[in-house]
């Protein structure tokens, strides 16, 4: 991945792995998963944490040079009480301040694509890419009109639902969205199993998202990884 040290100071909610030395074209930031309730202070140490650093390093191999890379730091390892998504929106009102109003892919992986689905009303937020995502029937799709979303997962996933994925892509879709679904054939819940299927997956769909007006239809389909896209 491109170098450039974190750039925050420790109450930031944005760690800034990389800033291009002129203008930000654009921004790609991560969000690491976690537990369904734990108010112990998240660590950047954390397996969540480290399982996101070769995700980051595909969207950055994929994306252009003037493209900033960040990650959302949570206050606590939990959910909770929607805590992940906070800390999602306070770090996009700090990218905001500190690039001006770039389009930004968010890319979470399970609790925090949840984090990043309900984070993608913000105005920034031009696409979310959800990796073996925590979709809870509960949570809406209908503020998702216009945001290009695709969700990937694996098919042995036993720890998030790749049925109450697929729903959530329908009612995005239903919502407005332009949304797709990848299902990882023999992929697990940790990414692990296929791992190189889904780093190729991430720098596809990312470089897909990015692009100025991408297939309505086709953003899950283009993406070279997996099994392809599923016809939902």
């Amino acid at each position: 991945m491109r170098t450039g040290g974190e750039m925050q100071r420790d109450e930031s909610a944005l760690m800034v792995r990389y800033a291009p030395q002129e203008a930000a074209a654009a921004a790609i930031v991560t969000l690491h998963g976690g537990r369904e309730v734990s108010r112990r202070a998240a660590r950047p140490w954390q397996p969540a944490a480290l399982r996101m650093h070769p995700v980051l390093r595909a969207a950055a191999a994929a994306s252009p040079p003037d493209v900033l890379l960040g990650r959302v730091r949570y206050r606590y390892q939990g959910w909770n009480d929607n805590d992940p998504t906070e800390d999602a929106v306070r770090a996009l009102d700090e990218l905001q301040r500190l690039v001006g109003a770039v389009p930004t892919v968010l890319v979470g992986h399970s609790m925090g694509a949840r984090a990043a689905l309900r984070a993608a009303s913000h105005p920034l937020v031009c696409g979310v890419l959800a990796l073996a995502p925590w979709c809870p029937p509960q949570d809406s799709a209908a503020h998702l009109g216009g945001v290009r979303m695709v969700a990937v997962q694996g098919d042995r996933d036993r720890v998030t639902s790749p049925a109450e994925s697929a729903d959530y892509v329908r009612r995005a879709r239903a919502a407005g969205a332009q949304a797709g679904m990848v299902v990882v054939k023999g992929g697990d819940h940790a990414m692990l199993r296929r791992s190189g299927d889904w780093h190729r997956a991430v720098g596809e769909i990312v470089a897909q998202i990015l692009q100025p007006d991408p297939d309505a239809q086709g953003l899950a389909a283009k993406a070279c990884a997996a099994d392809g896209a599923i016809d939902l």
